[in-house]
């Protein structure tokens, strides 16, 4: 065998240089017969014993060398695999479908098994998952955990085509197996090193106490400073026994500097002190809640500081009394179980109405929009800042594509008024074509760009005004020239109603008008049962005074009986989860506007004693929408949020796409589930 194998590259030139020598002392000899016959024959003498000297000596070495080179082979091959083997650095050799060929030794110390171990990787590392050993990828990395160790796993494809066309086993030409290489580098030192250097960051923070001069109202004067001092005294002691810097910057606002690691503290505790702050009472009848807003993870402390202003004004934005942490690609929102504090004070209002008279009599043309599906708060809203452009002397439309059967007495209303111009409701096309003059965008009732009736719009105008009584999410509406969002408003028929006092010195809106804007008040507050406050009725009593028949505003919404009996069959159905939620479906076949039957069926179910919520889940439009509704004790809004929506702390609802009911209902489940477990929810 040795004598068929043939040897190539430099070893080959260097073993036949004496024959190519020899050759060319062939040629010399050769001319010397030209010059001297006797030295010639001489030469040739000496040629012929060099030549056999030269070629007994290559044959005979060539089967040393042979030798020689393999034994030199396997011992390199033998000294590899003892590198291998020994090598600090865990390290594996895997067939296709990830189970272990080979090991060393430091993998066999890492995951404690015996030399031989032949089983899946995936038995060790969940992780490394089959999907991933087949991918596409020849080479990649990733993060796996294993007795409390961080490793960084990186995996190599090592192709055998070339293996299987030398082989003389296999006949398969096309051969495209491969196995896997994978290395494990220990970063656990290094991880730990980062994340104590991430703990160690600093956080700005803001904490605004919500209702500072109501609570002092509600105590006597002699014990306000008391009051005060407890409080101050409370948020100080917090703040240092996580190790942070508490700064009073005004009577009810304080700025705050904490680690990071303070924060993560903070938000496993679910951020007690807006808990442990309303426990303060010396007499007052208003427990002191608080907001608070915290900044972290940005590229500069300035970062940071901005950052903890965003997430103030969420917290003031959705209602108080909750802590929104923001970070650059994150926001979470903790707390948020208290009712919103009504302001008795218009001052904000009158504000409000001044800046809004301003934008509008400053273009030529005024567009108003509410949500997709629009119900009658929005439309009733839109209708009253119809008027006050009216007034103004301003072209106004309002956006609307949909008619629902909520809306639809409003709107046969107005088009059976001559007073009203044809063009006074167009759709978004139409809205679009008018946005390009200078004009200006009033968004009533949403503050969710997504779920606009027109969101093209908001890219089209470049001044946007927003009105909304829903408390904050995520998503918010910005860049507006004009924001007044108030979610202690029971809606945004309440609010416009109170700018129409306040612009041009009061506006006196036609009967048909009146009935719109008190319509909106009505249904969003479910007949003045629910967010009703003082200024709630003292809206309702200006409208009535200009003209508000009451009477017809019943007859209007009296429902069909298609739609009672899917009302009746909504709540009928409904099935009771943990002794406190009410969940049921409200079906859509036959009702013309079901998602308005199923908010008014979540309504109805709030009338079964021991009911703390009700879900409502509606298959309409290739969607599923979910009406959620409470009384006080439950915020349906941040369920809502964990599920994509939104809306008030008792009035709230998502769209889920994609789902069935059965889908919709499972997460209903798993949400409170979830929540129930976190302590998000009693």
């Amino acid at each position: 065998m040795k004598k068929r194998m043939k040897i190539k590259g430099r070893l080959r030139v260097y073993l036949q240089a004496s024959l190519f020598l020899g050759i060319l002392l062939a040629f010399v000899n050769l001319g010397i017969y030209f010059l001297d016959i006797r030295a010639a024959f001489l030469m040739s003498g000496a040629m012929v014993f060099y030549f056999a000297v030269v070629l007994i000596l290559l044959f005979y070495n060539k089967p040393i060398i042979m030798n020689e080179l393999i034994s030199f082979a396997t011992e390199y091959g033998q000294i590899q695999r003892a590198l291998l083997r020994d090598m600090e650095i865990p390290y594996i050799l895997m067939d296709e479908s990830g189970k272990v060929m080979w090991s060393n030794d430091a993998f066999n110390l890492l995951v404690h098994k015996e030399n031989g171990y032949r089983k899946v990787i995936t038995n060790l590392f969940p992780t490394i998952t089959k999907e991933k050993l087949l991918s596409d990828s020849n080479e990649w990395k990733e993060d796996v955990i294993f007795d409390d160790r961080e490793f960084e796993l990186h995996m190599k494809k090592v192709s055998l085509r070339d293996m299987a066309a030398n082989s003389d086993i296999l006949e398969e030409p096309d051969y495209n197996g491969y196995m896997i290489a994978a290395f494990f580098f220990d970063n656990t030192a290094l991880k730990l090193a980062l994340r104590e250097n991430d703990n160690q960051s600093l956080a700005v923070g803001m904490i605004y106490l919500d209702n500072y001069e109501e609570a002092l109202d509600s105590v006597e004067e002699v014990r306000r400073s008391l009051l005060t001092a407890l409080v101050d005294r409370k948020i100080n002691k917090y703040i240092a026994a996580l190790d942070g810097i508490t700064k009073k910057i005004e009577k009810d606002k304080f700025l705050i500097v904490l680690r990071k690691e303070s924060v993560l503290q903070l938000a496993a505790s679910r951020f007690d002190l807006l808990d442990d702050v309303k426990t303060v009472n010396i007499g007052n009848e208003m427990a002191v809640t608080l907001s608070i807003g915290i900044g972290l993870d940005g590229l500069s402390y300035a970062q940071n500081y901005e950052f903890s202003r965003t997430a103030i004004d969420l917290a003031l934005g959705r209602g108080g009394d909750q802590a929104v942490v923001k970070t650059s690609d994150n926001i979470t929102y903790y707390g948020g179980k208290s009712q919103q504090v009504e302001k008795n004070t218009r001052v904000k209002a009158r504000v409000k109405a001044h800046a809004l008279s301003e934008i509008i009599t400053s273009k030529d043309k005024v567009i108003v929009m509410g949500h997709r599906m629009a119900d009658v708060d929005s439309f009733g809203a839109a209708v009253g800042i119809y008027r006050i452009a009216l007034e103004l002397d301003r072209k106004a439309h309002i956006v609307l594509n949909e008619v629902t059967t909520s809306v639809k007495p409003l709107i046969d209303m107005l088009k059976n008024n001559s007073e009203y111009e044809e063009d006074m409701i167009i759709n978004n096309a139409q809205a679009i074509e008018a946005a390009a003059s200078n004009s200006v965008l009033i968004v009533v009732d949403v503050n969710k760009p997504s779920i606009t009736e027109c969101p093209e719009l908001l890219r089209t105008c470049k001044s946007i005004v927003v009105l909304d009584h829903h408390r904050q999410g995520t998503e918010t509406i910005e860049n507006a020239t004009l924001s007044y969002v108030e979610p202690y408003a029971s809606s945004a028929c309440e609010m416009v109603t109170e700018i129409l006092q306040y612009v041009k010195d009061g506006i006196k809106p036609r009967n048909e008008e009146s009935n719109c804007l008190y319509s909106g008040i009505m249904i969003d507050t479910n007949n003045f049962m629910t967010k009703t406050g003082v200024r709630t009725f003292e809206a309702a009593a200006y409208l009535r005074r200009n003209g508000t028949d009451v009477t017809r505003v019943r007859k209007l919404f009296r429902e069909d009986a298609t739609e009672y009996k899917a009302k009746a069959d909504a709540v009928s159905h409904a099935q009771i989860y943990r002794d406190v939620y009410a969940i049921s479906v409200c079906k859509a076949q036959g009702v013309q506007s079901p998602t308005i039957v199923g908010a008014q069926a979540a309504n109805e179910l709030l009338n079964i004693k021991g009911i703390k919520a009700s879900f409502i889940l509606t298959d309409y439009q290739d969607r599923i929408f979910i009406s959620a509704r409470s009384i006080d004790e439950v915020n349906v809004q941040i369920i809502m949020e964990r599920m994509g929506g939104g809306g008030h702390m008792n009035t709230a609802g998502v769209q889920l796409e994609g789902a069935t009911i059965e889908d919709a209902m499972n997460l209903i489940k798993e949400t409170l589930d979830a929540m129930i477990e976190e302590g998000e929810l009693q």
